[in-house]
């Protein structure tokens, strides 16, 4: 087998917009919740408030009623835009920067949220699913899994193409999944890891269906390369 050729960096677009303003969007609604439990704003309850509308109850999906109609639906994808604390967030929207900025080099900026959307979405039926906590869950971080499945889909392509064992790609997830291990131990229970499993699988799903996308797109211009260097030669 021959040894992995570097991938050559893509050239890098301006930061999507979409990235800018999801990214944005999340940080401000911390910082006002943040405000509010130093003090800063006259509500200190804003946050408990705010979370119980819209943070991800799996009560809900058992019978549980909630606190408006839609919540049971809209929970899916408000969880996503609501953290625990500043460094929740701040770590969240690190990793999403850097991977949505990676997601939209490649695959366009169009992809952007629908992946972050669809993760969430993922990552919430994963908790509502395996979780039996009376504990809401929040964070962006079943989403963010969702871009580092996207990522590691890309990395294991990228090995299979060049011919090259993709087991790095299999440590690399195994690190992470030890990481949760010890993570939700060491929290003592409090990690979604429902979530980033959810989000992680939604994102590798996506990832494989959008490099088939690329090779249909890349096999299509090669035929037609050929087919009017062809017609010249004819």
């Amino acid at each position: 087998m021959s040894p992995l050729r570097p991938t050559p960096p893509a050239s890098h677009q301006p930061m999507p917009r979409t990235l800018v303003v999801l990214a944005g969007g999340i940080a401000l609604i911390e910082v006002i919740l943040s405000l509010a439990d130093w003090g800063y704003i006259a509500d200190p309850t804003l946050r408990s408030r705010v979370l119980y509308a819209g943070a991800f109850w799996a009560q809900m999906l058992h019978g549980e009623a909630p606190f408006f109609s839609a919540q049971p639906v809209t929970m899916f994808v408000t969880h996503a835009l609501l953290h625990g604390s500043l460094l929740h967030m701040v770590m969240n929207m690190a990793i999403l920067l850097a991977l949505g900025r990676f997601t939209a080099d490649r695959y366009g900026a169009g992809v952007v949220l629908p992946i972050f959307l669809l993760s969430a979405i993922a990552g919430g039926a994963a908790f509502g699913l395996l979780s039996n906590g009376a504990y809401p869950m929040v964070g962006a971080s079943g989403a963010v899994f969702g871009f580092i499945g996207v990522w590691s889909a890309w990395d294991w392509r990228r090995h299979r193409r060049h011919g090259v064992s993709p087991a790095p790609v299999a440590r690399r997830i195994a690190v992470l999944v030890g990481l949760n291990v010890l993570l939700f131990f060491g929290l003592q229970g409090m990690l979604a890891w429902q979530a980033h499993l959810g989000g992680f699988l939604a994102g590798l799903a996506l990832g494989f269906w959008l490099e088939g996308r690329l090779d249909r797109l890349d096999r299509g211009t090669r035929a037609e390369v050929r087919r009017a260097r062809h017609g010249r030669d004819g």
